[in-house]
């Protein structure tokens, strides 16, 4: 996934983020706005898990969105 294009089109991304990681509160998402490093950070602290655990969900989010984009 192109973490470019979805800081460009933050909106439309923020509503798959939010419904995929219900604990993150808006504030965070608005902060986050596309950042990769942001969103594992955010995880991090909102589900208390570590780098790695954070970085393995961010990696199966990003093939649900790409194979979802092929479809």
């Amino acid at each position: 996934m192109d973490w470019n294009r979805v800081a460009g089109n933050w909106k439309e991304f923020r509503g798959k983020v939010k419904a995929e990681w219900s604990n993150l509160p808006d504030d965070c998402l608005d902060m986050i706005a596309g950042r990769r490093v942001a969103l594992s950070g955010r995880l991090q602290e909102a589900y208390g898990i570590s780098r790695n655990e954070a970085e393995q969900l961010i990696r199966r989010f990003e093939r649900q969105q790409h194979s979802r984009f092929l479809k």
